[in-house]
């Protein structure tokens, strides 16, 4: 298993930490069965985030979802496991809330795309940038799980 395990960059945003929600996005993740490497909180500066957000630069709302990720802490997080970037996002549900199945995090507590509360990384290539980005290698808690033979054949 260890050969396809992959990881993928999880964010809580401003809106879902106000709302009290991280608890149960890391309660999600881990009872899917996969496993956390990497955790910070933290208010991010408008120099992280717009190197996060650099593929959207020439979009007309670039300027407005920086300043809002600024507005508030945000909760960074690293996740393993095997396809956790494909399975993420489909956990996490469509980008925009009105379009997300209930079962998905957006879908449950989401109402508006601008208010969509998580980011996760959309490819194995974005969430390794990503995990660069807001982590340094030495952040990454690598580790074997004592239910890993019971999550994986």
């Amino acid at each position: 298993m260890a050969a396809k395990t992959e990881r993928t960059f999880i964010a809580v945003k401003p809106d879902g930490v106000q709302r009290g929600l991280m608890g149960e996005i890391i309660k999600r993740f881990e009872q899917k069965g996969f496993r956390l490497v990497a955790m910070k909180f933290l208010q991010a500066s408008e120099d992280l985030l717009k190197q996060h957000y650099i593929d959207l630069k020439d979009r007309p709302f670039y300027p407005g979802l920086v300043k809002y990720m600024s507005s508030g802490p945000v909760l960074a997080m690293v996740w393993e496991g095997l396809n956790v970037v494909k399975t993420g996002r489909v956990m996490l549900g469509e980008t925009n809330p009105a379009d997300s199945k209930p079962g998905t995090i957006r879908g449950d507590f989401c109402i508006e795309v601008g208010r969509n509360i998580i980011h996760g990384s959309d490819s194995v290539d974005s969430a390794n940038k990503e995990i660069s980005l807001w982590f340094k290698p030495e952040e990454l808690v690598c580790f074997k799980s004592c239910a890993l033979d019971w999550i994986y054949e």
